[in-house]
């Protein structure tokens, strides 16, 4: 994936070529916890502090909700 700003989505890692790589574990992660989010099981701050503690990349609850406002996950 090409980069497009500066900010590292959550769930890829910068590449030496300056492309963007997938990180499975922290993608499935985000999954997981994007539908708890929807159906309101889990607060923002809640699911942004579980992803922070599950992967140890630390998301903000605003971060979580634009990637649950854009994001549908099956």
């Amino acid at each position: 994936m090409k980069r497009s700003s500066s900010t590292i989505p959550f769930g890829y890692k910068l590449n030496e070529d300056n492309t963007l790589d997938a990180v499975p574990a922290e993608l499935e992660a985000l999954a997981s916890i994007v539908p708890m989010v929807k159906d309101k099981s889990l607060s923002l701050r809640e699911g942004s502090m579980y992803l922070t503690d599950l992967t140890g990349r630390s998301i903000s609850h605003t971060g979580l909700k634009k990637i649950a406002d854009k994001r549908t996950f099956g």
